[in-house]
């Protein structure tokens, strides 16, 4: 019972100090970020060596999970060649870090070209070589209100 209590007050206090996070890592980790985004409104390929090799992605669609590698095999198709795969504007981002900044995690609000609004999340790793995106979570930003008829949506699509 110890043991628990201490964990939840050394969660608690990891926490605290997450909100207060240096201003200038904050800047850094704004940085890193809207540069990946960039890579991917322009179609850089640099774009997935920003996410560690142990790096997770995951989609909006449910079958939209995959490792670094698999991820950069199946968007080569959307960046070789081309002038844009994907562009996100972030419109709102929340840093928090470790005590140490050596892990980071954030939560954006974004508008998109092709998905409207989309929420995401993700872990930074801070190594001596750099940041590198641990995890990243996108999802649609659907109103509430909404939801019913989103699901009979995905209900009619997923049946076919």
């Amino acid at each position: 019972m110890k043991s628990l209590i201490l964990a939840c007050c050394l969660f608690v206090a990891g926490l605290a100090h997450a909100a207060g996070i240096d201003p200038a890592l904050a800047q850094q980790v704004d940085a890193f970020v809207d540069g990946w985004h960039d890579d991917a409104a322009h179609a850089r390929m640099r774009y997935f060596d920003k996410m560690a090799p142990d790096g997770v992605y995951i989609g909006t669609d449910r079958t939209e999970l995959w490792q670094r590698d698999a991820f950069r095999e199946w968007g080569r198709k959307y960046f070789e060649g081309k002038q844009a795969a994907w562009v996100f504007h972030p419109t709102r981002r929340n840093v928090y870090a470790t005590a140490d900044g050596s892990m980071i995690w954030f939560d954006e609000l974004l508008d998109t070209e092709n998905m409207g609004h989309c929420m995401a999340s993700g872990v930074i790793r801070r190594t001596p070589a750099g940041f590198e995106i641990v995890h990243y979570q996108l999802s649609l930003a659907v109103p509430n209100e909404a939801a019913k008829k989103v699901i009979e949506v995905v209900k009619a699509a997923e049946s076919k």
